[in-house]
């Protein structure tokens, strides 16, 4: 029996089994070994490797973005309006047979943003071009998942499952988990707050599945045994996603209204070329980008020119940022901007910046 029976026979068990009190042992047991069998399936074989079968392109920008969605949905129409590059656009399915890169220029950044082929149902076991299309989205900082709005509910659902089965979690956080193997002692659980959906008995079989038997494993939330078993796998890719609706203009304005308010949800027709300057906005919140302009002493600010950094960035990000050897240098740094208490303030290296300040470095 193959890994994809193997992995077709485990769904069917779970499906069969209702969910209470004795059952959820079994269960958890059934979700670990399906979890070390994708995770086989998703392993790169020794065979594949050198023959030059992706089609990632080189990153480059600021930032990366992922555009997935089924075939027809608008993604090379977008790609189109909001780059100055050209990807086939056409009513027919798998137009888009590669990938192909264009640049969005937007607040003084440059985010690459990939056109992706369609990927079909199955993709993640490697229907279509589903294995390539989802080794992209795994390098990317956002992944845009493109819905027709006529069908948008389906196609979301599908999507989410596909990404869900290959590790990618979007809009979600890693577990607050600490896992470390050892070579002897045996496995050692400690949780730092009440678990009410794990217990140690649950750890302890999951792991003897895995063939771990020494570990040390410490909780520090309230997670399943979906958030221990992504803990264990190592591999899982945290990226935030923006749903974006497209061919509202094929809607009621009621259905518009109702996609619209949904979390991490964006409407758009690029055919109207409606909405696109929200779309882009959100995109710049999500990627947490932040501008920050440099001055020289006894001149003016150089708003021409900015730093696009992440948010959360301090002053040594921005000194590595202009030249290696700065951070080495430095003395203190006056800045003017939100991250202060009175313009310009004295700060040191470890100073938090935000968006739009303006930094002056002085050197030993």
């Amino acid at each position: 029996m193959g890994i994809l029976e193997k992995i077709a026979e485990i769904e069917n068990e779970m499906k069969r089994t209702q969910k209470n009190k004795k059952t959820e042992y079994h269960l958890g047991l059934l979700k670990a070994k399906l979890a070390k069998y994708r995770a086989t399936l998703l392993a790169p074989s020794s065979k594949s490797q050198g023959k030059g079968e992706g089609f990632d392109v080189m990153k480059s920008g600021d930032a990366r973005i992922a555009l997935i969605g089924f075939p027809s949905v608008g993604k090379s129409t977008i790609l189109n309006t909001l780059t100055h590059t050209h990807s086939e656009a056409a009513s027919y399915e798998f137009t888009t047979l590669t990938c192909i890169p264009g640049v969005i220029e937007y607040k003084g950044a440059n985010i690459q943003l990939l056109d992706l082929p369609g990927i079909i149902e199955g993709a993640a076991h490697g229907k279509g071009r589903g294995r390539q299309v989802i080794a992209v989205a795994r390098t990317s900082d956002l992944v845009i998942i493109m819905l027709d709005a006529t069908k948008s509910e389906v196609q979301r659902t599908l999507l989410e499952a596909e990404l869900e089965t290959v590790g990618i979690r979007l809009n979600k956080e890693r577990p607050k988990i600490y896992f470390k193997e050892k070579k002897a002692g045996g496995i050692t659980f400690n949780a730092t707050c009440p678990l009410t959906k794990i217990d140690e008995k649950m750890v302890q079989m999951v792991l003897s599945e895995y063939k771990m038997h020494n570990a040390e494993v410490l909780f520090r939330e309230d997670v399943g045994i979906d958030e221990f078993l992504d803990c264990l796998s190592k591999n899982r890719a945290y990226i935030p996603c923006l749903y974006v609706y497209n061919k509202i203009d094929q809607v009621s304005i009621e259905e518009v209204d109702r996609l619209a308010r949904q979390p991490n949800s964006v409407v758009v027709s690029c055919n109207e070329r409606l909405n696109l300057d929200y779309l882009l906005e959100r995109v710049w919140e999500k990627l947490s980008l932040i501008r920050i302009y440099t001055k020289k002493r006894g001149k003016p600010p150089d708003f021409d020119d900015c730093l696009i950094m992440r948010r959360n960035a301090t002053i040594e990000h921005v000194c590595h940022s202009i030249h290696r050897t700065l951070a080495e240098q430095f003395k203190y740094a006056l800045v003017w901007g939100l991250s202060t208490k009175y313009s310009p303030q004295r700060v040191g290296i470890s100073h938090r910046l935000c968006d739009e300040d303006v930094v002056q470095i002085v050197k030993k």
